[in-house]
């Protein structure tokens, strides 16, 4: 079998992907590396697996996989592959896959227990490591509110190291909307503030039912005008000398104390 070079169509039409626009016109993104390829196609997302000569090597098994589920398995030249990848080493496996997002409706219709709801998060691999976060702990999805980054972006999906593919992901412009939906849909929101009336340690209770983490974006925080919406301000407390946390690190704490809370009873 002969690689397909960079200037193959197929290969030019992929890497057109990294462009937002054109994930949005075509309804396709891509995946790279291992771990998300994997994820990917165990949700049957994959359209097409690029791989190069090391990469058959190395994901033998992973390549067989695809090509045993009716994927279109596809070698190409080690060039071809630094382009379809976006890090300075490029893996050499990179799947070209359906967009993940779902109406905001259908994840409030599976009655969540527990929601991470970023703000106007603007950085992909902080966006990434909270729905690794959020996989992680057992949430049942993340809504992503207002102007935020796209979870397809290729940063954002390689810090989420394939929980992209497990944690139901919405995306909704309007705020408003997005609170007045959660809300009506019996769940309690949560705001996370440095000066909130309510300590983590004492919130136990609040967890016992379904909830909302409202996380601000990573150079603002919350508008006050979104934290006032809130049912509950949650502090963390910050036992050393350290001012603040950042906001991968306060969604991580946050989220497990209502995950320890919620599988416990």
């Amino acid at each position: 079998m002969d690689a397909l070079s960079e200037r193959n169509p197929r290969v030019v039409s992929a890497v057109k992907l990294h462009r937002g626009a054109q994930r949005r016109k075509t309804g396709l993104f891509l995946a790279e590396g291992a771990n998300s390829v994997a994820a990917a196609l165990d949700t049957g997302r994959v359209q097409e697996l690029f791989y190069s000569a090391g990469a058959a090597v190395r994901e033998h098994e992973l390549v067989a996989s695809a090509a045993g589920m009716g994927v279109r398995t596809t070698l190409v030249s080690d060039r071809a592959a630094q382009q379809l990848g976006e890090t300075v080493t490029a893996p050499g496996l990179v799947a070209v896959c359906a967009l993940i997002d779902v109406p905001l409706a259908d994840v409030l219709a599976a009655q969540p227990r527990m929601l991470a709801v970023p703000v106007e998060m603007a950085e992909p691999g902080n966006a990434g490591t909270l729905i690794r976060v959020a996989d992680s702990v057992g949430a049942d999805g993340v809504v992503l509110a207002g102007d935020s980054v796209d979870p397809h972006n290729g940063k954002c999906v390689r810090a989420s190291a394939g929980s992209l593919f497990h944690v139901p992901i919405a995306r909704h412009r309007d705020i408003g909307e997005t609170l007045d939906s959660v809300a009506a849909a019996g769940i309690t929101i949560l705001a996370t503030a440095a000066d909130g009336e309510v300590e983590l340690d004492d919130a136990d209770e609040l967890f016992t039912g379904p909830v909302a983490w409202l996380f601000g974006n990573e150079a603002h925080g919350l508008d006050p005008a979104v934290t006032r919406r809130a049912d509950h301000r949650i502090r963390i407390p910050i036992r050393g000398r350290a001012e603040s946390l950042n906001l991968a690190t306060a969604a991580a704490i946050c989220l497990y104390a209502n995950s320890r809370v919620r599988y416990a009873n």
